[in-house]
């Protein structure tokens, strides 16, 4: 049986991590690896694990990237330290005979329509995505998630002649207090749950 966390963390987790729009500092390679090594053991529907991530760092990566942002996003992603570009591969299934190996789950994936496997690979990307956030959070980084771009740029500009697609960025730094706006209300639990 595992104890639950402390406060402090979870405060750092959930309670006063916040979703930031200004970010400083650097964020090293070796930083990337261990946020990966963490979100990696989240769970997903059969471990298909479909996320793919690219960690765009260089200029050269977000001049890429920039054609792809909608106004409101460009001028914070262009000064995030790394902007996480989370996408998800419509051929995950390959990866199945590793991810899963004690059944054919690569049989129960293979022969499917292409639009039940991108419900598939998007919803587990999902989730890996916050286990990203997660991840980070707990590394002590700050978070800028969003959904404000043009995925087909994207996937032009990063994915192109690959079977993947981008799904959600994440911006990612030391988060400026000054670029956040007051916290948004949230549902109680009786609004939003129920047990039976």
């Amino acid at each position: 049986m595992q104890s639950p966390l402390n406060d402090a963390a979870l405060d750092q987790l959930f309670r006063t991590a916040r979703t930031y729009n200004a970010f400083s500092g650097e964020i090293s390679d070796e930083t990337l690896r261990k946020l990966y090594d963490l979100m990696k053991f989240g769970p997903t529907e059969a471990n298909t694990c479909p996320a793919r991530v690219v960690f765009v760092k260089s200029e050269a990566g977000k001049a890429k990237l920039g054609p792809a942002l909608a106004e409101g996003n460009y001028a914070k992603t262009m000064a995030a330290p790394v902007v996480a570009i989370v996408g998800y591969d419509l051929r995950f299934f390959d990866k199945l005979p590793v991810l899963f190996p004690h059944a054919d789950a690569k049989a129960w994936f293979e022969h499917r329509e292409q639009d039940n496997l991108a419900w598939v690979a998007m919803r587990s990307s999902a989730l890996q995505t916050a286990y990203l956030i997660t991840a980070a959070r707990s590394l002590g980084l700050d978070c800028g998630p969003m959904s404000g771009f043009d995925n087909a740029k994207v996937d032009a500009a990063f994915f192109a002649g690959t079977s993947i697609r981008s799904n959600i960025l994440v911006n990612l730094g030391h988060g400026d207090p000054a670029s956040i706006y007051p916290r948004s209300p949230r549902l109680g639990f009786d609004e939003a749950c129920r047990i039976e």
